[in-house]
């Protein structure tokens, strides 16, 4: 049997589906524990997390990481196999049932787009394969508090020091910030120009003196999301993506992936962000059904809401792939990312705002002794939970409005929004 790594490198192109996909399946019999293998085999993914914690799962991810699987079309001097986009396709079903979600999505979906576009040689030598590999954890620097969906407004400052730039301001609604390793940051380098020109991209060490990251819980009671304060921080010249000044442009590969990922379609196994499928609706649906409950599955009204839903998944999930393909081939995405994500994250909100109403009264009043915040928002259901957390998806990776007017531009040619403020420099813009 041919293994994995013997289909890598220059050849790699040349590799068929079928050979890749039986390669992938020894890969999975070799090395994917038993007892999660016969579960993914018996049940799919939610029968892995029923046997495996995520404790587990992070201390096997080297494995997975040193199988060049994680991103099988990137070359091998970048950390994966040199594989054509469908043969890598292929091979990722094969891993579907066995639940192998990767533990570093914003580098895969944020960072990297953005050094296959922008990247020098040596930049992307010494990126990509700590990022395919989960080696370094990778953040987004964008958002601040008087600059979301108007982002080019930005205030945060990085200032020339010989080598070095100095980075003074603040960023909001980052998530993983408290564990990442790098980050991807935009900061204002010249307020003399228009908004969008004094902009650069920059790549910067996150664990330094002159950053401070404090949480923010959200509505689901986690803290997925933190500030991160700016004091004198450094970054290196060597670590600049693109151009000074032409930060707006590479940030364009960022904010495409981060779209796909929120709304499903990311290359970093990132199915959704909050709750479950239609799967879910269905055991929901059928399970109150069996309890003699009204609104169950043996209510017409309701299986027809759900298949509504299910039909809307499945499109979905076919648009997702074709978008996956670009992604995996290192492709530049247009305006579909917009429309994926105007489409992917209300659908979401719908499937997960139906899961909540089929569980009934459990869904305002659930059993419990929980004592403390903590313990509460860890007895809530998991359809509550996705309920609640769902309902950030139209607003984060850019707002549905914002989005809308992207498809509205470019898509449809309608005119753009007048803009009285359109050429004057950042420095005259009125600010909150």
């Amino acid at each position: 049997m041919t293994s994995v790594h013997e289909l890598a490198g220059p050849t790699g192109g040349q590799v068929k589906a079928e050979e890749a996909v039986e390669a992938v399946r020894a890969w999975v019999a070799a090395n994917v524990p038993t007892a999660w293998r016969e579960a993914g085999e018996a049940g799919g993914p939610r029968a892995v997390r029923e046997v495996r914690s995520h404790d587990e799962y992070r201390a096997w991810y080297p494995v997975f990481g040193g199988s060049g699987l994680v991103a099988a079309s990137w070359e091998v001097e970048h950390g994966g196999l040199g594989w054509r986009r469908p043969v890598a396709a292929a091979a990722e079903q094969v891993l579907r049932p066995y639940h192998l979600p990767r533990l570093n999505p914003l580098g895969l979906n944020l960072a990297a787009p953005a050094l296959f576009a922008h990247g020098t040689d040596e930049q992307r030598r010494r990126f990509l394969g700590p990022i395919a590999r989960a080696e370094e954890i990778w953040c987004q620097l964008f958002s601040e508090p008087g600059a979301g969906s108007d982002l080019a407004s930005l205030a945060t400052r990085a200032e020339r020091d010989g080598d070095d730039w100095v980075v003074n301001g603040q960023k909001v609604w980052t998530t993983w910030a408290d564990r990442a390793d790098y980050g991807v940051l935009l900061a204002r380098t010249d307020p003399d120009v228009p908004k969008h020109q004094g902009i650069t991209y920059f790549l910067i060490p996150m664990r330094q003196p002159g950053i401070e990251v404090r949480p923010l819980t959200h509505i689901g009671g986690e803290a997925e999301f933190f500030e991160v304060f700016f004091d004198g921080a450094r970054v290196s010249d060597a670590n600049r993506l693109g151009g000074v000044g032409d930060g707006w442009k590479v940030a364009q590969a960022t904010l495409s992936g981060e779209r796909q990922m929120v709304s499903g379609a990311g290359s970093a196994g990132v199915e959704r962000i909050g709750g479950a499928g239609t799967s879910r609706l269905i055991a929901l649906a059928r399970r109150r059904s069996a309890e003699g409950l009204p609104g169950g599955w043996n209510d017409p009204v309701t299986r027809d809401k759900i298949v509504r839903l299910w039909c809307e998944e499945q499109s979905r999930g076919w648009t997702n792939q074709r978008i996956k393909a670009r992604l995996a081939g290192n492709l530049p995405l247009g305006p579909e990312s917009s429309i994926g994500k105007v489409h992917g994250t209300d659908l979401n909100q719908r499937i997960q705002a139906m899961a909540a109403d089929l569980l009934g009264g459990e869904a305002i009043a659930w059993p419990g002794t929980a004592e403390t915040p903590a313990e509460y928002w860890e007895s809530m259901p998991a359809e509550v939970r996705g309920m609640l957390r769902s309902r950030a998806n139209t607003i984060e990776g850019g707002t549905s409005e914002v989005n809308k007017n992207v498809i509205a531009e470019r898509v449809l040619g309608l005119p753009r929004d007048f803009d009285p403020h359109k050429g004057q420099p950042w420095r005259a813009l009125p600010r909150n």
